[in-house]
């Protein structure tokens, strides 16, 4: 596969009807469960998820895959609005500043993604930066510019970067500005590596850590606060997922951030390398989120796609 050359893909899709294993709850403190997918195809280039952002209509989507794919597509619903499946799914090879589809994947890890009005940004690990592309025209162009850091690259570890990438509410104190989080890079005192990428209030900030949780992706709010999606791994427990709710207004440069975590979930629930996070407006009038796993190309892991109603 070339770059830019775009390849249809026919997903399968397994109903996901309850979050904890053999349960019938549905309320999990401020959410609750209304659905999930197992997603599994044919085509190998298919898994990896590593970020989601779903176009204004709440159907259409954008994915990137950290093997350097994009993946679009669409989510299907039955009749009582559940998730149901995903359509017209088709992947994409990225291209580099020079137009070409890299040979290695450190040069094109793409971890996070924001869409924001005639862009799509993608922040990469390991060669470390969040590149610029046009929208529409993304697929098919190399990136138009890389912002600049302000976060020393030589700090940031080489698989622990800038794994989340969000762009704030226009109608918010950021004006629509780029946010990223690191993973695992941490300062002095343990706190994750954050900065404002652009905008009025651009600058570097801090977000609280806590062992062994990492922050993989992050999506606001309608009312401008911000949800972090966390994950964590340890050979005995296995992996684990949970997510902390950041007040809008604590984001500005030099803030060390922290907020109460809403979600919390273990291997007793539908889970697995949950990497992906956006929220969408439901039609019932609540904030929905839609969560995503990386699947790591293995046969152990799975793709899946968790959706929550978000009720306070």
């Amino acid at each position: 596969m070339t770059a830019a050359e775009t390849v249809p893909v026919s997903v399968t899709a397994r109903r996901i009807e309850h979050f904890r294993a053999k349960s019938e709850e549905r309320r999990f403190g401020a959410f609750e469960f209304v659905g999930g997918l197992e997603l599994t195809s044919r085509q190998p280039l298919f898994g990896s998820l590593s970020a989601i952002r779903f176009r204004a209509d709440g159907q259409h989507f954008v994915s990137v895959l950290d093997t350097g794919y994009w993946l679009t597509g669409r989510i299907e619903r039955d009749a009582k609005g559940h998730l149901s499946g995903v359509s017209d799914v088709r992947i994409t090879g990225m291209r580099d500043q020079r137009g070409r589809e890299p040979r290695n994947k450190a040069d094109i890890d793409a971890e996070g993604l924001a869409l924001r009005a005639g862009q799509v940004a993608v922040s990469f690990e390991r060669r470390h930066r969040v590149d610029l592309y046009p929208d529409p025209g993304y697929e098919e162009a190399r990136p138009q510019r890389s912002l600049d850091l302000p976060i020393p690259k030589q700090s940031l570890s080489r698989n622990g970067g800038l794994e989340t990438l969000v762009a704030a509410p226009v109608d918010g104190p950021l004006k629509g500005a780029l946010l990223t989080i690191a993973e695992d890079s941490t300062d002095r005192d343990g706190h994750l590596y954050a900065a404002i990428l652009d905008g009025p209030l651009k600058g570097a900030f801090r977000v609280v850590r806590n062992d062994p949780w990492s922050v993989t992706d992050g999506a606001f709010l309608p009312g401008g606060d911000l949800l972090l999606l966390e994950r964590r791994f340890s050979v005995i427990g296995g992996v684990g997922m949970r997510i902390r709710r950041i007040a809008g207004n604590a984001l500005r440069p030099g803030a060390l951030i922290d907020g109460p975590v809403l979600l919390e979930a273990d291997m007793g629930f539908e889970i697995d390398n949950m990497e992906g996070i956006d929220v969408i407006a439901g039609a019932d009038g609540h904030p929905h989120v839609i969560l995503v796993s990386d699947d790591n190309q293995s046969v152990f892991q799975r793709s899946l796609m968790l959706e929550f109603r978000l009720l306070q």
